[in-house]
């Protein structure tokens, strides 16, 4: 069976969240399909040329096609909470207090704001 794309249209919505890590700061951005869900992640984080900026870049191309491609977000979530690696500890965001890496905050972010399908989802 070969995977179909569905690339998001060329205007769509999106939501930008502020957050920090340890000494680390960034911007979380998810592109939204037209029913709401997750369709790309881009991290802009305060460390610009750093090799940590460049995982992240390498992170998010790989997880946007995979959601592109058909991969929900509660598996996304399952596969990427808990990873542990630095920059880790104390957050910004009261609703995830401690993160074990950028990719675990990212993780944790979507699972509290979209692991159910948007027909479900309470904003």
């Amino acid at each position: 069976m070969i995977a179909t794309r569905h690339a998001l249209p060329s205007t769509r919505q999106s939501i930008t969240h502020k957050f920090s890590i340890a000494s680390f700061e960034g911007y979380l951005t998810i592109g939204l399909y037209e029913d709401g869900s997750p369709g790309e992640i881009f991290i802009k984080i305060s460390k610009e040329g750093s090799a940590i900026s460049g995982f992240c870049q390498a992170f998010c191309r790989a997880f946007s096609l995979a959601l592109q491609h058909g991969l929900s977000v509660k598996d996304a979530v399952v596969r990427f909470k808990g990873m542990r690696f630095e920059p880790n500890g104390a957050t910004s965001n009261p609703e995830i207090p401690e993160a074990s890496s950028i990719i675990d905050y990212v993780a944790r972010y979507l699972e509290l704001h979209y692991s159910e399908p948007p027909a479900n989802r309470m904003r």
